[in-house]
């Protein structure tokens, strides 16, 4: 093997052989990191995942590392691996401008919980990654960054708003990246770019600052660096007053057989756009492949419904214009206009009318847990469509219709259920395509594991792919 193929190979590795690797002493942190820089140095001024690269705190961090693994004293399950962390998780150094222009960029005091757990793990931090402004786009569109691209079809957009989180993981970034979930921001990205990322329960991973319905969550090319990663980031931390209480979770116990389980099958979403035929297709083929193994497959109802959708669709619009009108002038001149748009929608909506959305919250979280009782897990399509193109900001095209791709993830944040994305085909344009697969409130490995599976039933996958030099980003 050439040095050039084995750099070429090192950036590709899955986190589970990097850390055996560094075991063994067969495989060096600073190689590793190398390698990661070399892919992202050549693939960056495409795809414009990453915000805050520190290619230097990065070798540092590697090195330590390399002198750890030298001494048989890692820090931690996932240490001297390369990671990328989501703009809005903070990082203690690093402005987090949320994605947008409007904010002041004051250096964040702290890591947030994610952050601190990952650097206490002796991860090495390459960065963050690109997101939309205020996460409130399922799009690589932002105020404050360059427009992320989708490393399948640069084309189109890698899905958001963990967008440069989505595209770095497809890419070949480096094994790991965290993203952050309130509707569908880790999962639609996910479904896009062709990788696994996983809506842990909701408080099983701490979040600072918490919020109804978002999470943390890890966002890789395996189940298997999922499960790694998620055993990391779910450690306590008591800033997060709505964490579940700590847990002796067995992350690795991926193994099983599809034998007896009951699954449901839900390809209407219940509201939005309708879902495509390449994606019904890819996602009843999966189907058939857990009945082949011996699940019983049912189909269910849909979850949502018109005025669940447009209740949270107006109670988020609400918060954001409260937040956004309290800018000063300047600053809120600088807010991207499909999100000022979306968020002045409310500014004229009544306490009953907000009230009414925010009760909607509450009926789809018990919409959710109905449709899974006597059931061991759901299976869905995460999203209705594949990738839009990269320059739009919602799918539609219209700040009017947000949130009409959002049907089938959404469900999953209001009940507080776990749910994972993995990809299940591909369009007859070779888009990749995302299955989600929703469980039991607290069932993070259950349907960790019911993706491991299918990992291992799927037919075979398409080769990664190599953006660098496939167009040149307007």
């Amino acid at each position: 093997m050439n040095e050039h193929s084995r750099s070429t190979e090192l950036a590709d590795l899955p986190a589970v052989d990097l850390v055996a690797g560094y075991r063994t002493r067969t495989l060096s942190p600073v190689e590793v990191v190398e390698s990661v820089l070399d892919r992202v140095q050549a693939c960056e001024p495409l795809l414009c995942a990453t915000y805050a690269l520190d290619p230097d705190g990065a070798r540092a961090a590697a090195r330590e590392s390399e002198r750890r693994w030298g001494r048989g004293e890692p820090d931690g399950p996932v240490d001297g691996v390369p990671v990328t962390i989501k703009e809005n998780i903070a990082t203690r150094g690093v402005p987090v401008p949320l994605g947008t222009a409007a904010t002041e960029r004051v250096p964040a005091a702290e890591d947030a919980p994610a952050a601190a757990r990952l650097r206490e793990s002796g991860a090495v931090i390459l960065g963050k990654t690109t997101m939309p402004d205020y996460g409130m786009l399922s799009s690589g569109a932002s105020s404050f960054h360059h427009l992320a691209r989708n490393p399948w079809n640069p084309d189109r957009t890698p899905g958001g708003s963990s967008a440069g989180a989505g595209a770095a993981a497809a890419a070949g970034y480096g094994p790991l990246h965290v993203g952050t979930d309130i509707g569908g921001s880790i999962r639609l990205p996910a479904g896009w770019c062709g990788i696994v990322g996983l809506k842990p329960s909701f408080g099983r991973i701490p979040v600072d600052p918490p919020y109804i319905g978002r999470v943390v969550g890890p966002m890789t090319r395996t189940v298997a660096d999922t499960a790694l990663l998620a055993s990391v980031l779910a450690a306590p931390d008591e800033r997060d007053h709505t964490a579940l209480p700590p847990a002796d979770i067995d992350w690795a116990a991926l193994d099983g057989d599809a034998r007896g389980l009951r699954i449901g099958l839900l390809l209407d979403g219940g509201a939005g756009l309708p879902v495509e035929p390449a994606v019904t297709d890819a996602v009843r083929a999966a189907a058939e492949r857990f009945e082949a193994a011996g699940a019983v497959v049912e189909p269910l109802a849909p979850i949502l419904t018109r005025e669940m959708l447009d209740g949270l669709d107006l109670f988020w619009r609400y918060r954001a214009w409260n937040d956004i009108s309290a800018l000063p002038e300047q600053r809120r001149a600088h807010v991207l206009p499909d999100i000022a748009a979306w968020a002045a929608g409310a500014r004229d909506a009544s306490a009953a009318q907000v009230f009414h959305g925010f009760s909607q919250m509450d009926a789809i979280s018990a919409s959710a847990n109905r449709a899974v009782r006597g059931l061991d897990f759901l299976l869905s399509p995460v999203a209705p469509i594949p990738a839009f193109p990269a320059e739009q900001a919602y799918p539609t095209g219209d700040s009017r219709l947000p949130m009409e791709h959002i049907a089938f993830t959404v469900p999953f944040n209001m009940s507080g259920q776990p749910a994972v994305s993995v990809n299940c085909g591909y369009t007859p344009d070779g888009l990749p395509i995302g299955l989600q697969i929703a469980g039991r409130r607290f069932d993070d490995v259950g349907v960790l594991r019911l993706a491991s599976l299918h990992e291992r039933i799927r037919p075979p996958q398409r080769p990664w792919p190599s953006p660098v030099g496939s167009r040149t980003a307007g």
